[in-house]
């Protein structure tokens, strides 16, 4: 069965528009979800909505939508009313500027879509847009109404089509400054870093979404399955969580255990696009400060001292 798009209309750039459809690009229909039941019965429940006030329940017919303008002060607003506001961008995605795409912070990006032409009269406008952004390496950027709130959009080639990523408005993004203003500026020892870059050089390898598993997911349908075939459910031992005492011993621990991602030890893919005698000079420093580590214990475990404190 063909999906069903979320949004029809028309893309615009300028004089240029054809008419297209607006797909998602995820979905969460696989993951598990549990319904509520009557312990007594087993019976699956339905929600009923009550009045505040009476305790009385209100049929759907008889509910509306309310803005609170003051303490139990509302102003109703039919469902009509709501369809009635209309914007351009409720049937059109009209580029308005375009921009590089690493100008985009990564903190505002949203949902994605797929954007496709809906007949073959508007397919050449839209490879028009597509190949342009593409020759330029532009992303478009633009607003369209999607569940009756009007979004910015991010718009970007990609094979035949086009992908909409849904943005967060300015105010919907917390600055990062209110969260890492009271992290402490320290002055780590060069030994540490030279182990922690040679462990990640260690595990570094192309990002394959298909090697990483919802483990939590699957800990969720081992236990389904267990109680279907009337087996007692076990509970699974917590993994115990150590302070770390001496940050230069945990790296060099970690040095000696890392392999490539995934738990392997015979290197990441992808690596060889590094050159080899890098690889040897970082080898080289991470077993020169295991060496000086010894001479000096004292000095390099100050920092992780002074974070724990920091922390507390």
């Amino acid at each position: 069965m063909a999906p069903r798009p979320n949004w029809k209309g028309y893309l615009k750039l300028s004089l240029v528009s054809c008419p297209v459809a607006l797909f998602p690009a995820t979905t969460t229909s696989e993951r598990v979800s549990f319904r509520t039941l009557n312990r007594a019965t087993g019976n699956r429940l339905r929600r009923q909505l009550v009045d505040d006030q009476t305790g009385d329940v209100v049929e759907s017919d008889d509910q509306v939508k309310g803005y609170e303008v003051g303490k139990g002060e509302f102003i109703q607003v039919e469902d009509d009313e709501i369809k009635s506001v209309q914007v351009e961008s409720n049937h059109t995605i009209d580029i308005e500027q375009f921009a590089r795409r690493t100008e985009v912070d990564e903190l505002y990006l949203d949902t994605p879509y797929y954007l496709t032409p809906t007949d073959r009269v508007g397919e050449e406008a839209f490879a028009v847009i597509r190949d342009a952004m593409r020759a330029e390496k532009m992303v478009g950027l633009a607003r369209v109404v999607l569940f009756r709130r009007e979004r910015i959009v991010m718009l970007e080639p990609r094979a035949k089509g086009i992908t909409v990523t849904s943005l967060h408005y300015a105010n919907e993004v917390h600055q990062a400054a209110g969260y890492f203003d009271e992290i402490p500026d320290l002055e780590l020892p060069k030994q540490m870093l030279e182990l922690a870059t040679h462990i990640i050089d260690k595990m570094t390898g192309k990002f394959e979404p298909e090697k990483f598993e919802d483990r939590y997911e699957n800990a969720l349908i081992e236990l389904i399955r267990s109680k279907q075939k009337g087996m007692p459910v076990k509970a699974q031992p917590a993994r115990a969580q150590t302070n770390v005492i001496n940050l230069m011993d945990a790296l060099r621990r970690s040095v000696e255990g890392a392999g490539a991602p995934g738990g392997g030890t015979g290197g990441a893919k992808g690596g060889g696009e590094r050159a080899p005698d890098k690889k040897a000079e970082k080898a080289a420093s991470a077993k020169k400060a295991e060496k000086t580590e010894k001479a000096a214990p004292k000095a390099r475990a100050t920092p992780a001292k002074a974070r724990t404190r920091k922390a507390g």
